[in-house]
């Protein structure tokens, strides 16, 4: 979308996708998922150690195939945002079951997981194509804005997802207390005895099931809340394309941007 197209990005592309296929295998493990894109997750075939050993050679695979590159740049970048997606993952595990958690802190952790690698493949790309410092800051909010659009929808269809379209494990994030928007709007909004309800589920201090956590999302208004956030960042992800040049691949990354919010997986 910025530039010329290299074999420099065929690697580079490899190399994100390869780090982000690491974080999906120790994210199945940290969660104890038993699905993923419909198959059953490494962690479930295996074993935990299994499928930390394999996310551990992907993340090392990943930083070999950029070592081959001329540039190390990306090598740094990669390296870089690899460290900043595992304090991602430090904060929101420190964070389980806060019920006091704000919106504004929230962001804060999405912004250094999905969003954090989103946006340092985008610059990458616009990097390595050649384009002005400017348009490369611009690829790198467009990746951070929709990355961070990308998790609050993942939020929202971990609650009221087909898991049949979905194709992962669902309902984790209650079962867990991870803090998420639709949750922390509710938390906010609703009425006194369905927070303190809500309060002690995700402190882990009450059971509590996926309709139940359903109806009073839907009922506080917070998964509408959550997707209307979500939409908001896709915005922002778009008005960064204006400054790039109409083209096929800047086409591709308005649907994707677009899709995005309104995916149902």
């Amino acid at each position: 979308a910025t530039g010329i197209l290299t074999t420099d990005h065929h690697t580079l592309a490899a190399v994100v996708e390869i780090v982000h296929m690491a974080t999906l295998v120790h994210d199945d493990v940290l969660d104890g998922a038993d699905e993923r894109r419909g198959q059953k997750p490494v962690n479930a075939i295996s074993g935990n150690v299994a499928a930390v050993l394999l996310g551990d050679y992907l993340v090392s695979h990943a930083y070999h195939l950029c070592s081959g590159l001329d540039d190390q740049y990306a090598a740094r970048r990669i390296a870089a945002t690899a460290n900043v997606v595992c304090e991602g993952e430090l904060l929101q595990n420190e964070l389980r079951g806060d019920v006091l958690l704000t919106e504004q802190a929230y962001l804060a952790i999405v912004e250094r997981k999905t969003a954090a690698l989103t946006a340092t493949s985008c610059e990458l790309g616009a990097r390595f194509s050649g384009a002005d410092p400017a348009v490369v800051q611009v690829m790198q909010s467009f990746g951070r804005a929709a990355g961070v659009a990308f998790q609050i929808i993942d939020d929202v269809l971990d609650i009221v997802g087909d898991r049949n379209k979905v194709r992962k494990t669902l309902g984790s994030d209650l079962a867990l207390g991870k803090p998420t928007l639709p949750t922390i709007h509710c938390l906010a909004s609703a009425r006194t005895d369905i927070a303190e309800s809500l309060r002690a589920v995700l402190a882990g201090e009450a059971p509590g099931s996926d309709c139940q956590l359903r109806r009073w999302l839907e009922d506080t208004g917070s998964l509408d809340y959550a997707v209307s956030v979500a939409e908001g960042y896709v915005r922002d992800a778009l008005s960064q394309l204006e400054a790039v040049p109409m083209s096929d691949a800047r086409s591709s990354l308005t649907a994707i941007a677009e899709f995005i919010a309104h995916r149902q997986f």
